[in-house]
């Protein structure tokens, strides 16, 4: 009885959140936002045009993987 109670049983359905419009266009802005900030960070923030002033402390933070994500910084 426990091997066909087993088969018998059905998968379980993966939950799906019920996102309205505006939620979804939310989420993929912020998304977005975040991205972009990242990617400045990461593959243009060179220090002297830095949005800090002449401050190399984030460059030298994502210094190695700028190089592993192929940027260039000297």
């Amino acid at each position: 009885m426990v091997a066909s109670t087993r088969a018998a049983r059905k998968p379980a359905a993966l939950a799906v959140p019920n996102l309205s419009a505006a939620s979804a266009a939310l989420w993929l802005t912020a998304t977005v936002l975040v991205a972009a900030l990242a990617y400045y960070f990461i593959g243009y923030d060179q220090g002297a045009w830095s949005v800090f002033g002449s401050d190399t402390h984030i460059h030298e933070f994502v210094h190695d993987s700028r190089h592993f994500l192929g940027f260039p910084c000297h």
